[in-house]
């Protein structure tokens, strides 16, 4: 036996030490990393979002459609995922509603909703319109006077689009301008709220002379730094148009809602 063992030690195979690991750090470009990372899912979600809510608002989805989440995933080229979240955010905004079992279908706004609306509007972008006054560069004043005026000047009035997209360049300046997201954000949730409503009736509230010149009145009064004179201003813009919708409303009491054209 102990010959055994004398022959099992001279027989067993020495062991190495283990080499020490070490750590290999390659160091990648940045360009490299930005060009191989996949699309943030937090960015289908913003993108399905804006893009059913401009379809909402410019009525390519009317007022009581049903939507179906496959049929919009194909039509945005995104997956079921983010649509299902955008109109989630939609439905806390009141533009749509989920209804489970059932789909989803884009609510109407009334006349009376829209009085709200741009009631809620004054009030916001009033203040909008004071902090720009105090914060806003020669250059920016400029900038709104020319969007201002960007009408003013056309040979038969603008289209309902141009119209719009001038209206909406307006407000999205001066609430850049103001510097304060909180209250832009909330400003432009109400502002497309009642862009929806102008596409349905605009015809009938349509004043591109009164919305010129109420919106020289507001970029003026910011470009020279004046915060009351530029708040009164907007509050008088939007009360002009919530008086010719209340001119319809009574109109729509006595002889029936209006038709869309």
């Amino acid at each position: 036996m102990a010959r055994n063992a004398s022959r099992r030690q001279q027989t067993a195979p020495t062991r190495k030490a283990a080499a020490p690991r070490v750590k290999i750090r390659t160091k990648i470009p940045a360009g490299q990393i930005a060009a191989k990372a996949p699309v943030k899912p937090n960015s289908l979600v913003a993108k399905a979002y804006a893009d059913i809510k401009e379809k909402i608002i410019t009525l390519y989805f009317l007022p009581g459609q049903y939507l179906n989440e496959a049929a919009i995933s194909s039509l945005l080229d995104v997956g079921r995922t983010p649509v299902h979240q955008a109109l989630q955010r939609l439905e806390l905004e009141g533009l749509v509603e989920i209804m489970p079992r059932k789909g989803v279908v884009v609510l109407p706004d009334s006349i009376s909703e829209i009085i709200k609306i741009l009631e809620s509007r004054a009030a916001v972008e009033a203040e909008l319109a004071k902090a720009a006054a105090t914060r806003a560069s020669a250059d920016e004043g400029r900038e709104l006077l020319s969007l201002a005026n960007a009408t003013r000047h056309t040979n038969s009035g603008p289209g309902m689009d141009d119209f719009i997209a001038c209206d909406r360049a307006f407000h999205r300046k001066l609430a850049e301008c103001a510097g304060n997201t909180v209250l832009s954000d909330f400003a432009q949730q109400l502002h497309e709220r009642s862009i929806r409503y102008w596409y349905l009736h605009l015809w009938q509230t349509m004043d591109v002379q009164a919305t010129t010149r109420q919106h020289a009145a507001i970029a003026d009064a910011i470009a020279r730094h004046d915060g009351e004179r530029a708040a009164a201003a907007m509050r008088e813009h939007i009360d002009s148009l919530k008086g010719r919708l209340s001119q319809i409303q009574e109109a729509s009491r006595r002889y029936g809602p209006p038709t869309a054209r």
